[in-house]
């Protein structure tokens, strides 16, 4: 029987569920294609004496990198902490975890997936692995994966399907898209790999494996939303209506400069054949004539050649009104539109710019509550895996700890003095503290210059 592409994601998720992520889908594309700027397109009126301006302003990528910018741009601290093990086994865990988060380059990658949530609603956290190999991290937007939960349990992945289309052949029997399925029997970890056609039928591959976990190498993010909601909000969806508006004022501003830069010419009872002959020019002499059937109708009418200018001034109602357009979608994402000019005065104080900020910071943590339990997640799930494909021990009762970094003044000196609290309250070890904050290349070097330092005042 001939099935249709998108079969193998209705027989994977089944019914209205299977159909509304399928359309859901199709909406994200177009949420992409609006953030891109290719979306923001409009039709414009045919027939007319002149070209309409169509001028995009794109505002929504502007605000949707600032937003993750400033939540991600310092990327946030993973911890490491355990009441049970042996400090030591915890450095070497953290060394690790370190390292794996380095060598995926998982700074730059939050930064891109933060975009990807805010853009299409949710995005996978995602880990790859197998024996003898290193785990790698990874993110897919919402439009290269569908999965579904436990019946009892929205927070609990029952399965998750990665898909793409690896070439751009018309033809269903000439495509190829692969798939990636992670699913739970009895407790452990399955994974179906393969590649099909635009049938659904399979190409290669296909066979159910055991990955030796016990869990889901996959945690999906979803941004904001309502109780178990599955799929999410767009905050490029609520900035449409404002981006549209700001683009066509820009539009309509610049047709209304070129018609008062370029006023009509109006001849009043000339002569036709001295119309034909005027050339519009600089300094150019004109040979006006007035039209004989005129003359004879009354001695003092005379041939007339003017300038037709506007005279309604906009230019203050534009401004007002392009100006709360662009404020509103600053507002909407609790941006704060500033110039440079403006904020001269405040960096001073580190207290005056998180005020300033205060409204951004508040939108972050909203979202942190989505996102913080997705690196916890990954910091286990990270050591869990590298221990069964690696080999090694995985420490007991180990958890992980995120500290929400924001690129504002102030908090680079509050977290530099908390630390230094933690190091006097024994909760951070000098050690770490010197790998943190200072520029020494060899943190074990500088501990035992500092203890040298001290003996030496030990005995003077």
């Amino acid at each position: 029987m001939t099935v249709k592409p998108t079969d193998f994601i209705l027989a994977e998720l089944g019914g209205l569920w299977g159909q509304d992520i399928l359309e859901d889908i199709s909406r994200t594309i177009r949420l992409y294609d609006f953030y891109d700027g290719r979306g923001q397109n409009w039709q414009v009126a045919s027939g007319l004496d002149y070209k309409p301006t169509r001028k995009k302003v794109n505002l929504v990528k502007k605000l949707i990198k600032r937003e993750a910018g400033f939540m991600f741009g310092r990327s946030p601290e993973i911890n490491l902490r355990s009441r049970f093990a042996d400090p030591d086994d915890i450095a070497r865990a953290q060394a690790l975890l370190d390292g794996i988060l380095e060598n995926s380059r998982f700074k730059n990658k939050l930064i891109q997936a933060a975009r990807d949530c805010f853009i299409g609603r949710r995005v996978a956290l995602k880990i790859s692995g197998a024996p003898g190999r290193e785990p790698r991290v990874t993110f897919r937007p919402s439009f290269e994966f569908v999965y579904s939960t436990a019946d009892d349990d929205c927070d609990s992945l029952d399965k998750i399907i990665f898909f793409y289309q690896t070439n751009s052949e018309s033809l269903r029997e000439k495509q190829r898209i692969w798939k990636q399925k992670y699913f739970m029997r009895d407790g452990r970890c399955f994974l179906n790999e393969g590649i099909f056609d635009g049938f659904g039928r399979v190409v290669s591959g296909g066979g159910d494996i055991d990955t030796g976990l016990d869990f889901i190498p996959a945690f999906v993010i979803v941004n904001e939303g309502l109780s178990g909601d599955l799929k999410g909000e767009s905050d490029v969806e609520e900035l449409i209506d404002l981006q549209n508006a700001y683009n066509h004022l820009n539009s309509d501003d610049a047709d209304a400069l070129k018609f008062n830069m370029f006023p009509q010419t109006v001849a009043t009872d000339a002569k036709a054949e001295s119309l034909d002959n005027i050339r519009l020019s600089p300094g150019a002499l004109v040979d006006l004539q007035t039209d004989p059937a005129v003359m004879g109708d009354s001695a003092s009418r005379q041939a007339k050649l003017q300038k037709l200018e506007s005279g309604f001034g906009y230019s203050d109602r534009f401004e007002a009104a392009i100006n709360r357009t662009k404020n509103d979608m600053f507002d909407l994402m609790s941006v704060p539109n500033v110039t440079l000019e403006q904020l001269k005065g405040l960096m001073q104080s580190g207290k005056s710019m998180r005020a300033l900020y205060w409204e951004l910071i508040s939108r972050c943590e909203e979202k942190w509550a989505s996102w913080e339990p997705a690196l916890k997640w990954l910091a286990i799930a990270l050591l869990k895996m590298r221990a069964v494909y690696l080999g090694g021990v995985f420490p007991d009762g180990i958890f992980a700890e995120i500290e929400h970094l924001y690129p504002i003044l102030e908090d680079d000196f509050t977290e530099m003095s908390n630390d230094r609290q933690e190091v006097a309250a024994h909760l951070r070890s000098r050690k770490s503290y010197i790998q943190k904050w200072t520029v020494a290349p060899d943190a074990d070097a500088e501990l035992r210059a500092i203890a040298h330092e001290f003996s030496l005042s030990d005995v003077e």
